[in-house]
């Protein structure tokens, strides 16, 4: 007698799961550590100023009162920038039943809203980018967050200290130590070391240096991470950001840092010009850095 088995089956119903797997980050550091402004014109416009250095203050009794030379406040500004996704969904695809999502136009929305807020957090943080006005024909560009940094609070790293210019290497502490006594100098007081992945490793060695010690514990984990760097002039939680610049780590003050908000992300359905719905997620947002002395930056990195 032949055997029936389930090769033979027709009608047999699928398993698929209900639950679609997707580990790309979605985390934004940087973003989340600031506050939100609003901002109501494409070019804004902030000041920043700087108290004369201390020095030997005396004046005779009954002398003439010399003029004093008063230096004026810095004008800085910024562009906000626009930053757009669109996806469209046909009829069909949003009315059929569908493992893992109830409506696929629900679906495409949550990934373009994650999406594009990795994009914010790349202009913000991702790469060294100065402003571009932009026409008719040009996008506006916003200023990253590394180009209102000042050169007095910037460690430029020089591996082999040639003085034939600057030779690229690994983050060490006495440079994070450099750049935080400049910080500490001009007022600044940084709460956030900002690194790349691969930067997090090799500040996790500076844990094993000579006449150092470390703590163990009394269980069976393995720890080998600095999570707090404390130096002589600041005490900064390490945090990592997988969008940021990866040849400099910053070191920042969230109080003086504000994400500036001219059009909020919001989606919009387009013209319907088929049997589908487009629609588009557009915002414009800007970065503003309150005073370039209160924020750090070790550059010139490699690993």
């Amino acid at each position: 007698m032949a055997q029936f088995t389930s090769y033979d089956t027709i009608g047999a119903k699928e398993d698929v799961s209900d639950v679609i797997t997707n580990i790309t980050p979605t985390d934004t550091p940087f973003q989340s550590s600031i506050r939100t402004e609003k901002v109501q014109a494409r070019t804004f416009s902030f000041q920043e100023d700087t108290l004369a250095a201390a020095a030997d203050n005396k004046l005779v009794e009954g002398g003439t009162l010399s003029e004093a030379t008063r230096s004026p406040t810095n004008l800085l500004s910024n562009v906000t920038q626009i930053l757009s996704k669109t996806f469209q969904v046909s009829a069909t695809a949003d009315a059929i039943a569908t493992y893992g999502r109830a409506k696929e136009t629900a679906y495409q929305l949550a990934k373009v809203l994650a999406e594009i807020k990795r994009d914010l957090e790349f202009a913000y943080v991702g790469h060294d980018n100065a402003s571009v006005t932009g026409n008719s024909s040009t996008a506006r560009e916003m200023n990253s967050f590394s180009q209102y940094i000042n050169s007095d609070v910037t460690t430029i790293t020089d591996s082999d200290g040639s003085s034939g210019g600057n030779q690229a290497g690994p983050i060490t502490e006495a440079n994070l130590l450099t750049c935080s006594e400049a910080l500490y100098n001009h007022g600044g007081n940084p709460t956030m070391l900002m690194v790349s992945p691969s930067k997090a490793q090799t500040i996790a060695a500076f844990a094993t240096a000579t006449g150092r010690e470390r703590d163990f514990g009394t269980g069976t984990t393995l720890v080998n991470v600095v999570d707090v760097m404390v130096t002589p002039y600041n005490q900064m939680k390490l945090v990592l950001n997988r969008h940021m610049l990866t040849d400099r780590v910053f070191l920042i003050d969230p109080t003086y840092v504000r994400s500036m908000v001219l059009r909020p992300f919001a989606r919009t359905l387009l013209a319907k010009t088929s049997d589908s719905d487009t629609h588009s997620v557009v915002g414009e947002y800007s970065l503003k850095v309150m005073n370039g002395r209160s924020q750090g930056q070790v550059t010139n990195l490699t690993g």
